[in-house]
């Protein structure tokens, strides 16, 4: 199965801070609760591996399934009924959580489950599950059928690389193939264009079928060890996500291992992975951790191969459940392990590399909120601007419960950084929000407060139609000069709640990119209280509320829009809230009462894009820079390669040629007063950023 799944790799983040996390809804974390469920799979005992196994569900499984959909329906933020239709919505969820490439099920095999399409919700209201059981086994056996062609058959063939075929590894709209004949193509199609690429990065015939043996016989292994308990919790979250994607179902083993995680400290890389198709893919690289400090790891990049040392073998990993590869990454402090990835920059055409890191644990000073001041010459004048750069909203909750008057927060953080910054003679301050994933709201609260005199900050939704106002109710600011919030795709809950603040309070201006959009807040409940069981029972996260900003508009789904927009190689249809089928949809209540300080208006934001449209058209960096965010784009999205080996070897070098166009430093000469001042910045959205932000300062637009 290619089910996308999500962990952490971090490294040290306390107990509480972890907690914390959790509580207040970092949509990323939310998500660990499914890669928990993942996690305990290569835990299972021997007997599950036989071939033959027959897997059906416990006697509480029943009660379980009835008692989730009971909750789920009297107090999830929908109230969405368990009818017909949800029940079509919650057959759909689960065959594709079985099989998201349509690799392994008929076009009749669906047919035939169209049986349950309407019977599910009365099935589950009997305490009955055998459905999702029955489906189950039609997949491991169309899956076992699969891996023994190409065990048996396809890595043993001598392919032909030069005509002029191709293969397209995304899948998720296909057709479900109608014959046998026809999916074996899909799969002929699939192994060949494995080959090829390790034929082109200098393997031997015989090392090629090898590789390919072993990549698939691991695949096979994987498979064959679920046992009932997976099943039961694939079938369940398959219902859980039909209401909202945040809304899951812990099984009892992922549970414990979850309330485990909360005391344990990792260590690792610091990056955050996720399944995709057959590659583990980069999904987010954790601030202050080994792939952050070393520059080396980015965003998409996919992971091929990991060695141990320095010069350990590099084990393959394509085709490797995302738990398996964790602990081939994760190890002690001071370890080294080595990556062979294929680099976004250059897109699944292009040739992979080795990266070497060292792990380490990730400590709360390096999740902590830290300062520059980076200097602008302006013709004869120099304007100073202030940069705090925040990774995550945290609070050291221990040491506040004993009282500690130097506990550590975000909000006192920055208010230490602001007067610091102010003592430098700062003229306008940049807070960047960008890749921050939540954390604390109280602290998402407290920090708005640094920025407005005192009022309403954001408003929250109950599934009973209550609305709550959470207010900063401290008067004075910290910082009343010019203010700028940068955001990017992966700022999300509590940086989208003081994003939205600002804009509302038009007290800053926002730019970047649209943030994430996940403006809901899940509770846990332990399923085994609700039924008095003495068996071991799961569960239930549950979508309770919804975030609102002071406007009345939701953070949910559109997240926040940025002022002024750069172009981003994130399309939020695929790394955003709105890329999950069941998200929640934007809507909008009542505005709270709050008066708009004015420190921007239209005049100054029309102004501002103006400056910035000019730019794009001159300013060579900047050029270069959303020309590489286009190609970035393209190669993301490029799911179709070549099965000609004179075509993918041309790929592979054009690709190979524009990444090192791109490494090479531009250098950008030009008059005083221009862009060209900041031309030696790498970060090139935090240069337009201080642009702005120094034309803001200096022109006192409006």
């Amino acid at each position: 199965m290619n089910r996308p799944r999500d962990s952490y790799l971090n490294l040290e983040i306390s107990e509480k801070l972890l907690y914390n996390r959790f509580l207040n809804e970092i949509p990323y974390c939310m998500r660990l609760i499914l890669i928990l469920t993942v996690l305990f799979f290569s835990f299972q005992s021997p007997a599950a591996t036989q071939d033959t196994v027959t897997l059906v569900p416990s006697k509480v499984n029943g009660k379980e399934a009835k008692m989730a959909a009971t909750l789920l329906t009297r107090y999830h933020y929908r109230k969405t009924p368990f009818s017909d239709s949800l029940s079509s919505v919650f057959l759909d969820a689960y065959l594709n959580s079985l099989d998201p490439s349509k690799t392994y099920f008929l076009e009749s095999d669906i047919r035939s489950f169209d049986f349950y399409r309407y019977r599910l919700d009365n099935l589950i209201n009997q305490e009955n599950v055998d459905a999702g059981f029955s489906i189950y086994s039609v997949f491991r056996k169309r899956f076992l059928r699969q891996m023994d062609l190409v065990l048996n058959d396809l890595i043993k063939r001598k392919y032909d690389y030069s005509s002029d075929e191709y293969y397209d590894s995304e899948r998720d709209h296909a057709p479900w193939a109608k014959t046998q004949q026809e999916l074996d193509a899909v799969w002929i199609g699939n192994v060949k264009s494995q080959a090829l690429s390790l034929k082109l990065s200098g393997k031997k015939e015989e090392e090629i079928e090898t590789t390919l043996r072993t990549r698939y016989e691991r695949y096979r292994k994987s498979v064959v060890q679920f046992n009932s308990e997976d099943v039961f919790s694939l079938y369940l979250n398959a219902l859980t996500e039909s209401f909202d994607p945040h809304t899951n179902y812990l099984s009892p083993k992922a549970s414990d291992l979850f309330k485990q995680s909360m005391s344990l400290s990792l260590e690792g890389i610091g990056a955050r992975l996720q399944s995709d198709n057959d590659y583990t893919k980069i999904f987010e690289i954790v601030p202050g951790g080994p792939a952050d400090k070393s520059g080396k790891l980015h965003p998409n990049d996919l992971i091929t191969a990991v060695g141990q040392g320095a010069d350990g073998e590099l084990v393959d990993v394509i085709g490797w459940r995302l738990d398996d590869v964790v602990k081939l990454i994760k190890g002690p402090k001071g370890t080294t392990v080595r990556l062979q990835v294929i680099p976004a920059a250059t897109g699944i055409n292009g040739p992979s590399e080795i990266l070497t890191l060292v792990r380490d644990k990730i400590k709360l000073e390096d999740q902590a909120a830290r300062k520059e001041v980076i200097e602008y010459k302006n013709g004869s004048s120099t304007v100073k601007l202030g940069v705090i750069k925040l990774p995550s909203f945290y609070m050291e909750f221990d040491a506040y419960r004993r009282g500690d008057p130097n506990y550590r927060s975000t909000t006192r953080d920055v208010r230490k950084l602001i007067d610091e910054l102010k003592t430098e003679q700062i003229s306008g301050l940049v807070i960047d929000l960008r890749n921050n994933g939540g954390g604390s709201l109280t602290e998402a609260i407290d920090l708005t407060g640094l920025f407005i005199n005192a009022g309403p900050v954001v408003q929250v939704k109950g599934s009973d139609n209550r609305v709550d106002i959470q207010a900063d109710d401290e008067p004075g600011v910290a910082w009343d000069g010019p203010l700028m919030v940068m955001t990017n795709r992966f700022s999300a809950s509590a940086s989208e709640i003081f994003a939205g603040a600002i804009q509302d309070y038009k007290r800053g201006l926002i730019f970047g990119e649209s943030t994430f959009g996940k403006g809901t807040v899940q509770q846990v409940i332990d399923l085994s209280r609700m039924l008095g069981s003495s068996d071991p029972v799961g569960e239930l996260k549950v979508t309770l509320q919804k975030f609102y900003r002071v406007s009345g508009g939701s953070t949910q789904h559109k997240g926040v829009e940025p002022d002024i927009l750069i172009k981003s190689a994130y399309d939020a249809d695929k790394f955003g809230e709105s890329a999950q089928k069941a998200a929640l949809p934007w809507d909008r209540i009542a505005p709270a009462n709050f008066k708009p300080v004015d420190k921007i208006n239209d005049k100054m934001v029309a102004t501002l894009n103006k400056s910035f449209q000019d730019r794009m058209k001159t300013d060579p960096k900047l050029k270069e820079y959303l020309a590489e965010t286009e190609d970035l784009r393209k190669n993301m999205n490029q799911t179709r390669v070549s099965l000609n080996e004179a075509a993918r070897k041309q790929e592979m070098e054009e690709a190979e040629k524009k990444k090192s166009q791109a490494s090479l430093e531009i250098k950008v000469k030009g008059k005083e007063g221009s862009a060209d001042d900041l031309g030696s910045m790498k970060d090139e959205v935090l240069r337009e950023g201080l642009l702005l932000l120094a034309e803001l300062v200096t022109r006192r637009i409006g």
